[in-house]
């Protein structure tokens, strides 16, 4: 049994999972599953918000240990239901190592394209405006604040900015939209535009498994949850505030006029 390419099948179907947004303790069930397949006297798999350690451990060969620093993380749900499928299989004897290890190295890419992103960007705004109280005129400036969120999203990661500062300058862009359009319709509602264009940028499934990981018991995990939670969330409310108070202060000194 080759132990190493056990373990690192592992760690390769934690890394998915956690880099989707999966919680702490499902990514450790399926990445023990995987490992008990060694048949070793002693596996064990540990998983934190930026990390990953799997060890197999047998009297009659060496230990192996492996690491994986995760650096960035999403939401996928879709590929964290296909991660558990194929180590479901493996584990039932459906498939073989050298299986479910092309198969999750073929899901370890950007699943879905930019331009596919950026709609999903555009639609999300646009949709939760009905959900707020908004009509016609909102939904259509709530998809304008998702253009323009689409627009500094890919040039941020383009460039590498960090999480923050780009959900900062997104929040920036969406604020400022958001006056522009106000001052150009008066009747618009600008606070149903700009709670509707922010919610691509809450950090909901974030707060939903720091909650899950506390209650199992993952508080490092769960506390690692909750602190990225509430930086994004001040990200965002940071640049809201900067984006109305840069332009009243611009209106109010004539350069808007």
């Amino acid at each position: 049994m080759d132990y190493r390419l056990i373990a690192d099948t592992a760690i390769l179907a934690g890394e998915i999972m956690l880099r989707s947004g999966a919680e702490t303790y499902r990514v450790e069930d399926t990445m023990k599953h995987i490992l008990d397949t060694a048949g070793a006297e002693k596996t064990e798999a540990i998983v934190m918000l930026t990390g990953i350690i799997v060890t197999i451990n047998d009297p009659g060969a060496d230990a192996v240990t492996v690491m994986r620093r995760i650096r960035d993380r999403g939401t996928n749900m879709n590929r964290i239901v296909e991660v558990n499928e194929i180590s479901r299989k493996y584990c039932a004897g459906e498939v073989s190592l050298e299986e479910i290890r092309q198969k999750l190295e073929s899901m370890k890419g950007h699943r879905y394209s930019t331009w596919m992103y950026n709609l999903a960007t555009v639609l999300v705004p646009a949709g939760f405006a009905p959900l707020f109280g908004g009509g016609i005129a909102e939904i259509a400036a709530s998809a304008v604040t998702g253009v323009v969120s689409a627009v500094l999203i890919t040039a941020g990661k383009k460039t590498g900015i960090g999480s923050f500062i780009l959900n900062m300058l997104c929040s920036v862009g969406i604020a400022v939209t958001a006056v522009l359009l106000k001052a150009w319709h008066p009747a618009l509602n600008m606070d149903t535009v700009i709670i509707s264009g922010i919610m691509p940028l809450v950090p909901g499934v974030a707060i939903t498994n720091a909650i899950r990981d506390t209650l199992r018991g993952d508080y490092i995990s769960g506390g690692a949850r909750v602190l990225e939670a509430f930086v994004t969330a001040a990200s965002v409310a940071i640049g809201i505030g900067a984006g109305i108070a840069s332009v009243s202060m611009l209106w109010r000194g004539g350069v808007l006029l």
